[in-house]
């Protein structure tokens, strides 16, 4: 088998594995040809961006393994895995990867969720009424009180 370069790549929860083989610029994804795994011309743009940069579009072939995430996330990984095997080819692209950014893995991930929201930090929505309702309660045992809006220790109700 010909040399060829290593790289894996992140991004979210997809994981790619790149192999450059010295070519003519065929990108193969999971057996799939490019342009029908990424439909968005965007999406492929930042995937061979670090080809693109350094001027070794048509001088490699791109073979990946690509899991996980969605399609955004599997071009990030894509576009690390590229980038780290370029640098196994030439570690005199460092300087120019590096300062384009991508050698820096996006560390970005979906945050959890969490009980008693409805998403990460969506939290319920408290209508005007419920606070409506609270007051005329409230205020029917207790009384305004010396500071309005206070309960029967003092401290604020809403």
């Amino acid at each position: 088998m010909d040399q060829f370069y290593r790289g894996t790549g992140r991004r979210k929860s997809a994981v790619a594995r790149v192999r450059l083989l010295p070519g003519q610029g065929k990108v193969t994804i999971n057996d799939t040809p490019f342009e029908e795994y990424f439909v968005y011309e965007d999406l492929r743009q930042d995937a061979l961006s670090p080809l693109t940069l350094t001027g070794n579009l048509n001088g490699f072939d791109v073979v990946a393994t690509v899991k996980g995430g969605g399609y955004a996330g599997q071009a990030g990984a894509l576009r690390l895995g590229i980038a780290r095997a370029l640098l196994e080819f030439n570690p005199d692209l460092r300087k120019t990867l590096k300062s384009s950014g991508f050698l820096t893995r996006d560390s970005r991930k979906k945050e959890r969720y969490k009980y008693g929201f409805k998403k990460a930090r969506k939290s319920l929505v408290r209508h005007r009424l419920f606070y409506f309702v609270m007051r005329k309660k409230f205020t029917r045992f207790f009384g305004r009180g010396a500071g309005g809006r206070t309960g029967p220790i003092g401290r604020r109700l809403w």
